[in-house]
This record gives C-alpha cells, structure tokens and sequence, in this order.
C-alpha cells in the first residue's frame, strides 16, 4: 500500500473545482509551472486518518479532446502515471453538461470519484437529485454531495477516495451503438496485438475512431479498413443520449422559480446597461480602495515614524558611520518603507476583485464587453485578461493563452499592459493626494478609465492593420452567483499581498540600495550634493527629451527609469531623491509638494507623470512573462519601443493641451 495518495482534481470551469481544492490545501500549496508549458499547475497536502494525499488542481475544461494548453496538461496528467486517482468536480446545477466529461473519464480505466459540488443552488433552483440512482448509471463508483463553500462533505470524499483508489476502476458506462461497439472490438485488437503493452485499449479505439490527432501520432494504427470516416459527432451524441437517460431517472423539479442568478442578469448583463453598471462597480472598487484604504494607512504611517526615529537612533548608539546610517535610513527604509504605506490601499484593490471574481461577476464582464470587443477585432474573452490587469499584468498576459486564436493572444497581450495594474496605484495615490487633494479619487478612476478607453482604441486600430483570418466566437459559461467564500478569499488576497511584500523585500530593497548609491556618489567618491551625482548626470541627458512633456526634471528622469524594475519603485525613488523618510504621510506629501513645487512641477505635470506610468513599459517581470508567452524577444522589444513612444507621445499631449488651456 502506498504511503501516499496522487489525487487529481478534474472538472468544468467554475465547477467550484479550486475552491474544493483551497478548502483541502488552505494557504499551503506549491504554485509552479507545467513542465514545458506556461499552464500554472497547482499541489498541495492534506492528511486523512494518518494517510498523505498529494493533491493536484488540473486546468478547467469540458472534454478531454485536446485543443487549448490547458484540455492538453490535463489530458496528459490523466493519462499518464502522476494521479492515482481521479476527483471529478461536478455542478450539480448543472449536470448534464458537467456528465460529459464523467463519461470520458470513466473509459480512462482509472479510479474516479464524483464530488457532487454546489448542491445549495440545486436546493435553490428547486431540483432534486437521486444520489442512489445517480452512482448506479456511473457505473456504481462513489458519489459525494459536497459544499466547497460551505466546507461540507469534504471528510466524507477524503474517506472514498481513501478506500476507492487501489479499487478497479469501473467499466465504461456508455454502451455505443452496435456499430460503433464492433469498431472499438476490432480496434482494440488491432492496438493489442501491435502493442502489447497498451493500457486503457478502449479508451485509444474511440479516440482513434475520432480521428484524435494525439493518439494517432503516438499509437498509428492502420484502421482503414474497419473505419472510413470520423466517428466524433456520432460518440459525442451517443454520450449525450445517455446523458439525458441520466437526468430524466436522477434530476426533478419541485418548482419553477426564477433564480436570483437570473434577476441579477437582467441588470448586469444587459446590452445597454451592462457596460455602464460595470464602470460603476470599478469606480465603487476604486472608491474604497482611497476611503477606506488611505484610513488604515494613517496607522501605518505612525508606525513608520516610529521605526526611523527607532532605526536612527539605534544606528547613531551603536557608532555607525554617517553613510551607513544614509544607507539604512534614508536609502532602504525610505524606500521600502514608502511602499510598505500603500499596503491598506492594495489589500482592499485585491479584497475588491477576489470578492468580484468568486461572486461569479468576472465572466459575465467578458459577456458585456463582447459586442465592444468585437468592434474592434477581438473576442469578449479577451477582456478577461484585460481586467484580471487591473490586479496584477504577469498573470493578465498568462490568462491570454485561453484564446484559441494565435494573432488574438498576441494583440491581447499587447493591450493588457495599459490596464491599471496594482503596482501602479501607489503612484496615483500619492500624487493625486499631493496635487488634487479631495478630487484625488476621480483623478486615478479617471486614469483606470483612460488605460481602458487606450486599450480599446489601439484594439480597433490594430484590428484594421492586423486583421485576423479566424474570427472566433465567444463561447462561455456564465456560472451562478454566489456568496463568496471567505476561505478562498482569504487565501486569493493573502497570495497577492504576499507576492507585494516579496516584490517589497527583493526587487524595491534592492532598487533603493541602487538609487542611494547613485544619488549619493560620482566619479570622485560619495558626495554630499547630490546634483553632483551620477543619477545627476544620467538624468540631465534624458531629461531635454522629456521637457515638452513637463517631466523635463533629472530627478523625474531618475524616478522614472526605475520604475522599470517594479513600477512602484518611483514612489521609493522620489523617497530617496528628496530625502522624504514617510512620504505618503501628511508631512510627507508637503515636503514632496514644496521640492517639486520649487522646479514648477505642478497638477499639469503631475497628471502628465501619471499618464506617463500608467502606458509606459511595464516592469522587467511583466516582460519576461511575454517573452515566455510569444516565444519571441524581438517581439517583446518591438512592443517596449512601442509603449514608450506611445507614453512620451500621450504625456506630451496632456501636458500642452493642458498648458493652451490653463491660465
């Protein structure tokens, strides 16, 4: 008997599949990458009766035919020796189309388990389902009514996979038309006798009988003689037949009540009042993220203080040097500390999408945006990474590889960069509460909006110069709305908040080392006049360039050029460069405002700073992360050049329209 159990957690999307899989891990699961694809691939450990499980969430799909990256890590996982056993998440919802993919994983020949999830919204859509009939038409395997919500069951599926994985695997349920069951004999024989250590004989013989390119290319077999065209459509609606024999004996009706899903989509996905709603709900994100974020970020700010005053005085006690102290002080705490301030903003931006996502509102975005989208060449599918942007750009870009068209992927990885990425926050936060005090909100809503309003404009440009042959619809599942599950949001915030104070503690620690060390040394050794300086110096060369832009300053050169490395570096670099202990405090943004107030930088200049960051290349992991996606460094440096003309372009735009029109 082994010690530990491989299990497998297939299932639709939005079957609720990760949130059973976070209710088993919490916190605690390895995040990677499937080895030669960029598909994420999660595990994690959980323990029943003594016994070790390792747990690993497959990709979301429909079928085990493979077309996207993620149906083929699936498949591969399935069919190979990495699960012991299979858990198919199932919608009870929604049964009938979640069966399918059950039918293809029982003529795998490996252990299955159902976990019959989401059973309260069954109970709300007044149905019913016969949960001892139900395993007996799948072939007598375990069924689990489960709430990964509601953390129910989840004991009771441990204990069936527990006792079900070294069991043999069930027959084939679907018994084919007399036809097609004497193809799949001969098949079978055929594949057997050519090679004798074959597994899971019947599961190749449909797949070949499908014409399933995969299988094919890795077991040729000549079936010219028993099959002389593609089988697909007729497999497909035999399952389905036996589908429907399915839920006409297990699922009933008590009633015919609308569901709240139902009422709610009547406001939310309407044609008209989609889009406005939408933008309501984003300005209603952004509200919070300032009100509530900039009142919990006063604390922050006190403890701060307290810890450069701390920091100073302990280094001053002990002997330290008067450039240690610098270093220390001025340079890494400024610097990380600055950032450290915006953290209450940030944890309520991500609060807000987590809350967003697993209510069940993220995908029905895609839906309301599919007639703008289309518009302008794309898919409505395309505005889900766009708007998973506003969170993060590095896994926006890697969503896009759930378009199924090649030249889509990359346009939309070209676009997604221009949404508002919480790294960028920080900067709107501090300097529209420097230079638009009580309009500091509509200020950065209207910087969101701009980034998206730039998206879709660029979309329908690009669509007419890069047309794409295959224009695919939009096919997508709108699952119920629910109540989030405090769980999964916890460790959803958790992940990205953790992820900000890594960047804090490596990429911002070590940009603030770097910026001190320029700002306080030449060619002569350290200097105490930091015009002197080799950031000086590096910046008066590019800043001529950035004057017709209003940004014309060496220091905002600096500042900017940093931001390279992680965007909210420009806050920690406008620490460091005037010298601003706690710049996101009260003090702090007067100091900040006085210095640059002294070089003429004033709102004008500020807005043009914002739009600037917000189009600009992105950071070096974003970059990264699309040169992994395209496979292409020339083209990731083609769109670099791109983003900075366009931003030079747009800030120059904003400054002297605005200087025509300001007195």
């Amino acid at each position: 008997m082994k010690s530990e159990i491989r299990v497998g957690f297939a299932g639709n999307p939005n079957c609720g599949k990760t949130t059973l899989f976070n209710a088993y891990t919490g916190a605690n699961l390895k995040v990677a990458n499937w080895p030669g694809v960029t598909v994420e691939k999660k595990e994690g450990e959980t323990e029943y009766k003594g016994r070790k499980m390792r747990l690993i969430d497959l990709p979301g799909i429909y079928s085990l035919t493979s077309y996207s990256m993620e149906e083929k890590v699936s498949r591969k996982v399935i069919l190979g020796d990495e699960v012991d056993i299979i858990v198919d998440v199932v919608d009870a919802s929604a049964l009938e189309r979640n069966l399918y993919l059950t039918l293809q994983l029982l003529e795998l020949g490996k252990p299955v388990v159902v976990a019959l999830n989401m059973m309260d919204i069954v109970e709300e859509r007044g149905m019913e389902i016969d949960l001892h009939r139900l395993p007996e038409l799948l072939g007598n395997i375990p069924v689990v009514p489960v709430s990964a919500r509601k953390r129910t069951g989840l004991d009771v599926l441990l204990h069936a996979v527990e006792h079900h994985y070294e069991e043999q695997a069930a027959d084939s349920v679907v018994e084919y038309s007399p036809e097609i069951e004497e193809k799949i004999r001969e098949i079978s024989g055929r594949i057997q006798k050519q090679y004798p250590d074959s597994k899971n004989l019947r599961w190749h013989s449909i797949k070949i009988l499908e014409n399933d390119e995969q299988i094919i290319e890795e077991q040729p077999v000549d079936i010219s003689d028993i099959a002389d065209k593609n089988y697909e459509k007729q497999i497909i609606n035999e399952k389905y037949n036996y589908i429907e024999e399915i839920t006409e004996e297990c699922v009933f009706y008590k009633g015919n009540r609308q569901s709240m899903t139902e009422k709610a989509d009547r406001i939310l996905t309407h044609p008209v009042a989609g889009v406005p709603v939408f933008l309501c709900i984003m300005a209603l994100v952004f509200f919070l993220t300032f009100t509530v974020g900039d009142a919990i970020k006063g604390w922050f700010e006190i403890g701060l203080d307290w810890a450069f005053e701390a920091a100073r005085t302990a280094l001053t006690a002990l002997g330290a040097s008067g450039w240690v102290c610098s270093l220390v002080v001025d340079g890494i705490m400024s610097g990380v500390g600055g950032i450290l301030t915006f953290l209450p903003n940030i944890f309520i931006l991500f609060l807000a999408l987590a809350f967003l996502e697993d209510s069940g509102y993220m995908a029905r975005v895609a839906y309301v945006m599919d007639g703008i989208m289309g518009k302008v060449g794309l898919s409505g599918k395309a505005f889900l990474p766009m708007v998973l942007g506003f969170g993060c750009t590095v896994p926006a870009v890697m969503a896009s590889r759930t378009l199924e068209n090649e030249d889509d992927r990359k346009k939309t990885i070209l676009l997604t960069p221009f949404m508002s990425c919480s790294a960028r926050l920080p900067i709107y936060v501090l300097f529209a509460s420097v230079f638009f005090g009580r309009y500091a909100m509509i200020v950065a809503f209207s910087l969101y909006a701009l980034g998206l309003i730039v998206a879709i404009l660029l979309a329908l440009i690009i669509g007419k110069v890069w047309k794409t042959d295959t224009k695919v619809p939009l096919l997508i599942e709108l699952p119920d709305y629910k109540v989030p599950n405090p769980r999964t949001i916890r460790i959803y915030v958790w992940e990205k908040v953790k992820d900000y104070l890594t960047k804090a503690g490596t990429t911002i620690f070590v940009a603030s080392i770097v910026i001190w060390f320029i700002l306080n040394y030449n060619f002569q050794g350290m200097t105490s006049d930091v015009t002197n300086s080799f950031g000086a110096m590096i910046g008066r060369v590019l800043a001529p360039v950035l004057v017709p832009a209003g940004l014309g300053a060496w220091q905002i050169v600096v500042a900017l050029i940093s931001g390279l490395s992680a965007k909210e570096v420009v806050i920690s670099s406008f620490s460091v460069l005037y010298g601003v202990n706690n710049i996101s405090s009260p003090e702090g943004m007067a100091t900040l405002s006085q210095a640059l107030g002294n070089i003429g930088f004033g709102p004008l200049n500020a807005y043009a700073l914002m739009v600037f960051c917000l189009l600009y290349t992105p950071c070096v992991a974003t970059l990264a992360t699309i040169r992994k996606e395209t496979h292409s460094t020339f083209w990731t440096l083609k769109m670099v050049v791109f983003q900075l003309v366009l931003a030079y372009g747009a800030a120059v735009l904003v400054f002297q329209a605005g200087s025509l029109l300001g007195p």
